[in-house]
């Protein structure tokens, strides 16, 4: 079993990573994160998403000395000129909650119409071997914004972020069912493919 650092601290993310690794790959690879090592996080500090899931990956590599992989997501708002875009965890602001970001998207779109409620979620994931070896993935869905909080589901924008392919939102749709058209899982498929070209 081949163990890779997942760089993240976030548990919704590597539970989503840790099920379409075994979904994918059986008992072939073994995820421990950031968190479980006792290990903090570095600054992203990049000018796009790849630029921060290589920092972070490159990060966990230097560290441990094992393969690394990272992702950098996030929602970009056609209305909001691609806002937040790479800053989408902190659109509120340093220590802002994921509902302070969703109260601060929802007063900023207010009185938008649908037609121009348009989005994306994008993902770029960062895979490197021991020998730092890279290996870049990227998938993107498209939706549009709600105008108000619709789903259970509690992972960053997912509440009001519409699907159209699905008719929910991501927070209405079981884990496998929003891998299947998300962007994380478009990115992953993405992976899938170049791994299985050697890695």
């Amino acid at each position: 079993m081949k163990e890779i650092v997942f760089a993240t601290h976030n548990n919704h993310k590597a539970a989503e990573l840790q099920d379409w690794f075994s979904r994918n790959f059986g008992d072939e690879y073994k995820l421990v994160t950031l968190r479980d090592l006792g290990l903090g996080e570095p600054v992203e500090d990049g000018a796009t998403f790849a630029d921060n899931a290589y920092i972070k990956a490159k990060y966990a590599l230097d560290l441990t000395g094992k393969p690394a992989i990272a992702d950098d997501s996030g929602l970009c708002v056609d209305y909001l000129g691609g806002a937040p875009g790479v800053y989408s965890a902190r659109f509120a602001g340093e220590g802002g909650t994921p509902d302070d970001c969703i109260r601060k998207l929802l007063a900023e779109m207010q009185g938008v119409p649908r037609q121009k409620r348009t989005a994306k979620f994008v993902c770029a994931i960062c895979l490197l071997n021991e020998k730092g070896e890279r290996i870049d993935a990227y998938g993107e869905t498209n939706g549009y914004i709600t105008e108000a909080k619709q789903g259970g589901g509690d992972f960053g924008y997912d509440p009001v972020f519409y699907c159209p392919a699905k008719g929910k939102t991501f927070a209405e749709l079981d884990i496998v069912s929003k891998s299947s058209v998300s962007h994380r899982g478009r990115a992953l498929q993405d992976l899938k493919n170049k791994i299985c070209q050697g890695f």
